[in-house]
């Protein structure tokens, strides 16, 4: 990672980045694919917008992203990670940070690979693959860098390809990135192109995105993740950590799995989102106990009682097992190994969930 420099004068940006394509934007920054010319390789430029209150927060994800840089000298399994190769503050009428990417032969997110095996899943071979560069690159988060990512999701994987495996996916799925709101598709979806699956193992991931991350020691927000991928303790105002993103992560795991989302809240006339998600959680993994339902001040939410939800009084319980059975045709053979594996990931109880190194060193990811 390159230092830090004050540039005054756009032109001096401009003449060394030829901007090619808008990959995509959000509420705090939008990101291009640039020529960068001095090293004759495509990067990621990501533009954090210059309003008011987006100053602190453009400079957390700098000292994020130059942590990880630096301790991924240290530590190999920091190539999991999207990392910064350069940042530079423009000062003008509108004073802006850019933050230059590594993209290198970087393609598009798994949502966009997802969309085009949303019937049955992806092969499970690459899933665990993938899987393992996941939970390497978190562990490398939480233990070298005492970061949490707070926003693992599809949209937040890349696909990383060394080889010529990507080239038939890119065309579609750059522009693919930009469908902020993509819903899974079936069969013969126009997102990307399928691969044979010896070109789908060549493929290797990375996360990206720190834009949202904290220190484990300092947590920014109260409100992390993308709503199917948040975490009980999360829903529950409670108190955070790592375990977070491990709870995120077996929830990609069961969608690369099945293409299906583990959990999908939707709001009902007399019900929000968030009771929706509690109550699909209790009916996947049973009973919450009173000690972690009624550890906050503000427990009435959702519950009129322990074991009680408030405004959803029905609710239609169902084991993993016999998700994966019934809905999705697994044979017992497939489906004991991987519910051993993601259970422990979805634990109630933040200190009883695994961790990613445990997530690393169970049999179903090696099988």
């Amino acid at each position: 990672a390159g230092g830090h420099h004050s540039v005054r004068e756009g032109e001096v940006f401009n003449t060394r980045y030829q901007a090619l394509r808008k990959l995509g934007c959000g509420a705090f920054a939008t990101v291009w694919l640039c020529q960068d010319m001095r090293r004759k390789k495509q990067v990621a430029v990501k533009v954090l917008k210059s309003r008011e209150g987006f100053a602190e927060a453009a400079q957390d994800e700098v000292a994020l992203l130059r942590c990880v840089s630096s301790m991924k000298k240290k530590d190999r399994a920091g190539e999991n990670i999207v990392c910064l190769l350069d940042d530079f503050r423009m000062i003008g009428e509108n004073g802006f940070h850019i933050l230059l990417l590594q993209l290198w032969a970087l393609g598009p997110s798994l949502r966009c690979l997802m969309g085009n095996y949303a019937a049955q899943g992806l092969p499970l071979p690459f899933v665990k693959k993938s899987l393992q560069q996941v939970l390497a690159g978190l562990h490398f988060l939480h233990q070298s860098c005492r970061i949490i990512h707070t926003d693992i999701k599809p949209e937040n994987v890349l696909l990383y390809g060394r080889d010529k495996s990507l080239q038939s996916l890119l065309p579609d799925t750059l522009d693919c990135s930009q469908r902020t709101e993509l819903r899974l598709k079936g069969p013969g979806g126009d997102v990307c192109n399928r691969l044979e699956e010896s070109d789908l193992m060549s493929i290797e991931v990375k996360i990206a995105d720190l834009g949202s991350a904290c220190w484990t020691y300092k947590p920014f927000s109260k409100e992390i993740q993308t709503q199917p991928y948040r975490a009980l303790e999360v829903l529950l105002g409670l108190d955070y950590g790592t375990p977070a993103d491990i709870w995120s992560t077996g929830c990609l795991a069961f969608e690369m799995a099945t293409g299906e989302r583990l959990f999908d809240p939707q709001p009902g006339k007399y019900f929000s989102r968030d009771d929706d998600h509690v109550a699909r959680i209790i009916e996947l993994l049973g009973r919450i106990p009173p000690q972690i339902a009624f550890s906050w001040n503000k427990s009435t939410k959702f519950f009129s009682r322990p074991g009680a939800l408030l405004r959803i009084s029905r609710l239609s319980p169902r084991s993993l097992h016999s998700v994966l059975a019934d809905r999705h045709n697994w044979t017992k053979q497939d489906v004991t190994p991987f519910t051993s594996f993601l259970l422990p990931a979805l634990r109630y109880a933040p200190e009883r969930r695994a961790t990613a190194a445990q997530c690393l060193q169970h049999a179903w990811l090696s099988a």
